[in-house]
């Protein structure tokens, strides 16, 4: 897949992994580059879909609704209606437009509570009761773009499942994921506070790499899932450890408040099988990510 004088749509290019999408696009294609987000593109509306899909040659899907496990669990319908509704819409305007490639992002969160995570497995499971509500909306995602395939011969299109992903832009209000969460704590408290014991393990990757990612699986036309994962476990103590030196704060484990599941980790096989690896260590990447926090909010 060529990217030079092409037309590429980015929905959610505002967003932490969109941001660095762009950014690539830029400097290592000659495309023609639209941005579709909130507040002035609403992919809830299929017209707008259809609309900002019109005359597209590649698009790339990144749009969704990012929050903790604690407001996936206790507000759910903000996850599932309107990622439904994004997912659906845009795949749908996509088709009906003709456009070259279509790349679509799912999630860690589609799979089964499992120690390490395999592109396979995933229809023969259920998803981890954690992450219920936005790992079907995801779900269905994918499983839109196989009813294409068998309907319509419709093939030419990417999925790919991004681990935990951090970095600059990230969401750092009030219902943020773990590690901008803790980067928060660890700038205005004195002391960093964590749910749970700190001893569940996950698979992070910085956002630029998973923009890499996506990038290099729509040149290369890879029409199965792959996961963008570093393959590598990373304990939250030792991401608080890490956050807290910095800083030069102390740790306090809220031991009465749930881990979540044990052990996730991604199999990056397939990717590298494909030719993917990341390129930023995750202490390169929380040092960059603590930067541009700090940064912000001078």
């Amino acid at each position: 897949m060529k990217f030079d004088n092409k037309n590429v749509l980015v929905t959610g290019g505002n967003g932490m992994i969109g941001r660095q999408l762009v950014e690539l696009l830029y400097d290592t294609t000659s495309a023609n580059i639209t941005v579709a987000d909130l507040p002035n593109v609403d992919l809830r509306d299929r017209k707008d879909c259809k609309a900002v899909c019109e005359g597209q040659d590649i698009v790339f899907h990144l749009a969704g609704i990012k929050g903790s496990p604690q407001t996936a669990k206790n507000n759910p319908s903000r996850y599932f209606v309107p990622m439904l509704q994004f997912n659906t819409n845009m795949m749908e305007a996509a088709r009906e437009e003709g456009v070259e490639w279509y790349l679509y992002t799912s999630s860690v969160g589609v799979y089964e509570q499992s120690e390490v995570l395999v592109e396979d497995d995933v229809w023969k499971t259920f998803p981890s009761e954690n992450d219920t509500f936005p790992a079907w909306a995801k779900r269905m995602g994918e499983l839109q773009a196989r009813a294409y395939e068998i309907e319509y011969s419709w093939k030419n299109y990417s999925i790919v499942r991004p681990a935990n992903v951090y970095g600059p832009y990230d969401n750092f209000g009030e219902h943020s994921m773990v590690i901008p969460s803790l980067i928060k704590k660890g700038y205005h408290d004195d002391v960093i506070n964590v749910w749970g014991d700190g001893s569940p393990i996950r698979d992070f990757i910085y956002s630029k790499d998973v923009a890499r990612g996506m990038l290099h699986m729509v040149q290369n036309e890879i029409n199965v899932p792959v996961n963008l994962g570093s393959g590598r476990g990373i304990r939250i103590s030792d991401i608080a450890s890490i956050i807290g030196n910095y800083f030069g704060k102390e740790i306090e484990y809220e031991v009465t408040k749930p881990n979540g599941d044990m052990k996730r980790i991604m199999s990056t096989e397939r990717a590298e099988n494909y030719g993917f690896k990341p390129r930023t260590s995750f202490e390169e990447g929380i040092r960059k990510t603590i930067k541009w926090y700090e940064e912000s909010v001078l």
